[in-house]
């Protein structure tokens, strides 16, 4: 006879199962209270303005193009390597998307506006898959240095944006467009729903298929992984490339949100991204991190930023805030790794 579990139980499952993966966990434990202290302090010294239906609603429209380009960052780090041209690629794939949506938007009506903007959005992807592939190409075939390739590529694609727009915001989509970047659906705005489809999407890529296990073991051990059967090459090629499908995805969102597209948009989203990817767990070196971590850090900076808005705080301390706590994690987690290691050596030499 089959055993049956109560409703609630098996409703509470899928939370108990977060609780206790975060809770094994000790970044991913440190970075849930961090979150929470960051939502609660906020709410105390701005409780008229932050915690507000219209705040939150605020902060799901903004967080969600960077929070793309976090999880973009953190593949290129689970190889021990950086992709700096994603700002570039999102820029470059909206422009080219736009350019589309501006030459023919205004004669086209129903389902050939629909098909337009279907249209629109391939190319973008197109441009962020050649984009990853040239850095892919560049990285696993070439073997240039991920930070050296990526650097350059993030000029020559900020670079054809110019050349193209003339330096100049390209504008005039259909509204239907736009109700990607401002719309809502059940009272949820579009790009949180975006953000939470693909931390899904990549979260079970990376823990529950041969790629994303080739992907940690690659980053983690390379000449173990090269004995073991795994192609490098491959693995980073297709790394490359997902980046830059992210890119292009956090491009559509971008130029969906401010109903235009221009080559430097977003020019501080790279040390955010970065920033989010290290706060949320990454190993710059490669081998770890995961999504939840990328999710958790993107919610505490969107709190953080909120908060400072708030409070009237100017943007040159946000910078500075920003840099110094991407240098604080950055030597914390060196701090509390280097004490599990010698943790770890320390019993296994009582052990034997």
């Amino acid at each position: 006879m089959r055993r049956t579990e109560p409703q609630g139980l098996e409703k509470a499952k899928p939370k108990l199962q977060l609780i206790d993966f975060i809770n094994r966990d000790p970044n991913l434990k440190r970075l849930a209270i961090i979150c929470v202290l960051t939502f609660v302090i906020m709410g105390l010294l701005a409780p008229g303005s932050f915690l507000t239906m219209r705040n939150l609603r605020s902060m799901a429209f903004q967080f969600p193009e960077y929070g793309l380009l976090s999880i973009a960052i953190l593949l290129a780090m689970l190889t021990g390597g950086i992709d700096l041209s994603v700002v570039g690629i999102a820029n470059l794939s909206s422009i080219l998307a736009a350019l589309l949506l501006t030459r023919f938007g205004s004669e086209l009506s129903g389902v050939g506006e629909l098909l337009l903007i279907l249209g629109a959005i391939l190319v973008a992807l197109i441009t962020g898959l050649v984009g990853g592939a040239l850095n892919g190409v560049l990285i696993s075939r070439i073997g240039i240095t991920p930070i050296l390739a990526t650097l350059g590529t993030m000029e020559l694609f900020t670079g054809i944006g110019v050349v193209i727009t003339k330096g100049t915001a390209v504008f005039g989509f259909p509204d239907r467009f736009v109700f990607i970047g401002n719309g809502t659906i059940l009272g949820i705005p579009v790009p949180f729903l975006i953000f939470i489809v693909f931390a899904v999407i990549f979260s079970f890529l990376l823990r529950r298929t041969p790629f994303g296990f080739k992907l940690f073991m690659l980053g983690s051990n390379p000449t173990a992984s090269q004995f073991s059967g795994i192609d490098k090459k491959e693995i980073l090629f297709k790394t490359y490339v997902l980046t830059g499908i992210l890119a292009a995805c956090a491009g559509i969102v971008l130029m969906a949100r401010t109903a235009s597209a221009k080559a430097d948009y977003g020019t501080s989203y790279t040390l955010q991204a970065i920033l989010v990817a290290i706060l949320g767990g990454t190993n710059p070196a490669g081998g770890f991190g995961t999504v939840i971590g990328v999710v958790l850090a993107v919610f505490s900076l969107q709190f953080l930023s909120s908060g400072f808005n708030h409070l009237q705080i100017s943007n040159f301390a946000k910078d500075f805030v920003w840099g110094g706590l991407l240098l604080l994690v950055m030597a914390f987690n060196y701090i509390m790794n280097m004490r599990s290691e010698r943790k770890k050596r320390e019993s296994q030499l009582i052990g034997g």
